[in-house]
Formats: structure tokens, C-alpha cells, sequence
């Protein structure tokens, strides 16, 4: 069991995993078990007593990613205090090109699908999967130094904040503010309770932990908030000490099951029977913003924030170096399948074809993050060996 735990917290095998997954979904969906699986995933599940009524795919999309996004939060919490991120100084430079890493892929973006039907899919291009990220940077990337690691995981982290913003702003429908306010007062509850679990109300604090967490998440679900908003807001409230020991409890769940399931999920989809002229504008967009608009971004902005770096941080990384990272932020995949998903909400057709232009366009931008990493790998091997 410890050797799959370790497995599964490793940086190689979740990617694999996750990439097998949204193979298997679209493989699926393009097979004779299309409708079969289309019924399964449509089925609906209620709470009684609640409004939550919801289908077995937004009940992994909303529920189970809802947990995804905790884990993300309680990492966001680390890095905001203790980590990479805890002073302006470590984090001007990643913010500097994880800015032009946003930017660009927009303006990209809405150059090619800037029409009313397709203008509202500009935040699908902007994330960075920070598991595939550091998955190909491990597998690929022996020899290069700490800080392209450190620089790459600030970036990504602060992609997701960026992320989180667009989900909760962009994405909230018909507000109710009472069930809101309801919600965020479980959320202070929680963190309460967090703090107690030093003590001798351990058991009984962790008991309501999970009975207020679930009910600050179906609060929030109802609110018109997109329920994965109440995962990112208990995670920020825990107390360190236990947010670092459920991190390490929670992510071997969240790289088993619930991220492989959310992109089986998300990549059920029917490829179109079109030539590529009639495909969507939204689907060109994304293919080109996401490895070419990452890259351009990120390796612009970040070469300024090295020229421009305070005095007392760390060593600039080689342009190179950054060029490399500019690619593998190229691979977007979760957060922006779920971008995708709630862009086009209300349209399926281009809904489908944004969800075929991230796994296009990541994996164009994984392929181009393996070669890049493996030629500046081995750039940096040899001149260690020289220098030995």
C-alpha cells in the first residue's frame, strides 16, 4: 500500500493517468457505447430536502472537482505563507510571466474567435495544468536546475489563482445572497474547527469539519457560486498545521480517481464530422493560444522580469530556461476543460469543440514542453559534467 501511495503522490504517474483517462472518454464517446454511457452520465441524482438535483457528470464536475480544488487551496495556502510565494520579492518575477502567460493567450485568442457566439471562451486558454506540468518536467527535465522547478510551480500556482478569480466572476448565475452568506459563514465555521483538532476535541472537531464542509459546499452550490468556489474557500481557512497533513492524506485520492474521472468526463465527447475549415473558431483559438500564447507570454514576460529582478533574489533563469517553462505552462487540461465546459455551458456544439481544442492544444504544447526540457536537460548535464 505504501509503494502505491508513494505512486500516486509521484509527479510522473498522476499524468499518465490523467492523459489515459481523457483518451479512454473520448474513445468512448466516438464508439457504439456512446448512448449507453451518454444515459449513464445524464442520470440524475437529488438530495432530498435540498434544491441540489444534479446529473452524474455535474456531480463530478461540481462535487468531486469541488475537492480538487480544495487540495489546490490548501497548496495556494502553503506557498501564500510559507513557500515560494510568501514575499513580493519571490513572487514579482513568476507574476511577471505568469501575467504574459494570461494576457497573451487572450489577446490570441479573441484575434481568432472574437465573434459574439465565440468571444466568451477567452478564459479557456489562460490556465496551466500543474500536474501534467511537473509530470513532464520529471520525466523529461533530469539535470535542470531548482529554480526552472520553483519558477514553473509559482507559475502555475498563480495560474490557478487567476483560474479561481475567472470562475468565481465570470461564471456565478442568478446570485442568491443569503444562501452566499450562509455558505461563507460555514466557511469561518470550518476554519474554527480546524484549529481544534490539536487538542483533546480532535475526533468530534473533524466529525463537523466534514458535516459543516458539505454543507458550505451545497450552501455555495445553491448560491448560484459554482460549487468548486466553496473548495478553494475551505482549503484557504484550515489551519496550516492540519492543511499540510490533509494535503498529504487527500491527493493520492485526488490523483487516483477524482481528476482521471473528471477527465473522462470532460473528454466524452463527439469528434465532429467536419473539415477543418467548418470547425469552430473557439477550437482554433484555443489550439493556437494555448501553446503559442503560453510560450510567447510567458518567455517575453518572464526574460523581463529576470532583466528587472530586485537585488537579492535568486539567480535569473537562462531565456532558454524560461522558454521551456513557457511551454510546458502551455498544457492546460483540467482547469481548462472546466473553463471550457462553463464557457459554452449553453451551446454544446462549440461547447464540444473548445473541449477538443484543450486536448489538442495541451497536447501540442506537451509535446513541445518534452523536447524543449529535454534538449535544455541535457544542455545542463553536460555542463555539469564540464564543470566536474
Amino acid at each position: 500500500m505504501t509503494g502505491r501511495l508513494r505512486l500516486l503522490r509521484s509527479q510522473q504517474f498522476p499524468a499518465i493517468l490523467l492523459l489515459g483517462a481523457a483518451a479512454v472518454g473520448l474513445l468512448l464517446a466516438n464508439s457504439p457505447l456512446h448512448d449507453g454511457i451518454e444515459g449513464l452520465l445524464g442520470a440524475h441524482l437529488a438530495v432530498p430536502g435540498t434544491t441540489l438535483d444534479l446529473s452524474i457528470e455535474h456531480w463530478v464536475s461540481d462535487g468531486l472537482l469541488a475537492v480538487f480544488f480544495f487540495v489546490v487551496a490548501l497548496e495556494l495556502q502553503y506557498e501564500l505563507t510559507r513557500g515560494d510565494l510568501n514575499s513580493v520579492r519571490k513572487a514579482v518575477q513568476p507574476a511577471i510571466a505568469a501575467a504574459g502567460g494570461i494576457v497573451v493567450p487572450i489577446a490570441l485568442y479573441l484575434l481568432i474567435a472574437g465573434g459574439p457566439t465565440t468571444s466568451s471562451g477567452w478564459p479557456i486558454p489562460t490556465a496551466t495544468d500543474i500536474a501534467f506540468a511537473l509530470g513532464v518536467l520529471a520525466v523529461f527535465g533530469r539535470g535542470l536546475p531548482t529554480g526552472v522547478r520553483v519558477f514553473l510551480l509559482a507559475l502555475a500556482i498563480l495560474d490557478d489563482i487567476v483560474g479561481i478569480i475567472f470562475i468565481a466572476v465570470l461564471f456565478a448565475h442568478d446570485l442568491d445572497f443569503l444562501l452566499l452568506g450562509l455558505g461563507v459563514l460555514a466557511v469561518i465555521v470550518f476554519g474554527a474547527l480546524s484549529r481544534m483538532l490539536g487538542g483533546r476535541m480532535r475526533v468530534p472537531a473533524a466529525i463537523l469539519m466534514v458535516i459543516v464542509g458539505l454543507t458550505a459546499w451545497g450552501l455555495v452550490a445553491s448560491s448560484g457560486v459554482h460549487a468548486t468556489i466553496a473548495g478553494v474557500m475551505l482549503g484557504l481557512a484550515m489551519a496550516p498545521r492540519p492543511a499540510d497533513a490533509t494535503r498529504h492524506v487527500l491527493e493520492p485520492w485526488v490523483n487516483a480517481l477524482i481528476l482521471p474521472l473528471f477527465a473522462f468526463v470532460a473528454a466524452f465527447v463527439v469528434i465532429p464530422q467536419l473539415s477543418p475549415s467548418e470547425l469552430s473558431p473557439a477550437f482554433w483559438a484555443i489550439v493556437v493560444a494555448l501553446p503559442v500564447g503560453k510560450i510567447l507570454g510567458i518567455a517575453v514576460f518572464g526574460w523581463v522580469a529576470m532583466r528587472i529582478r530586485p537585488r537579492g533574489t535568486a539567480p535569473g533563469l537562462d531565456f532558454a530556461d524560461i522558454l521551456a517553462a513557457g511551454a510546458l505552462g502551455g498544457i492546460g487540461f483540467t482547469v481548462s476543460l472546466l473553463l471550457a465546459n462553463l464557457a459554452f455551458a449553453d451551446d454544446a456544439l462549440i461547447r464540444d469543440q473548445a473541449i477538443l481544442g484543450v486536448l489538442v492544444g495541451s497536447l501540442i504544447a506537451l509535446v513541445l514542453a518534452a523536447v524543449l526540457v529535454s534538449m535544455r536537460a541535457r544542455s545542463h548535464r553536460r555542463a555539469a559534467g564540464a564543470a566536474a
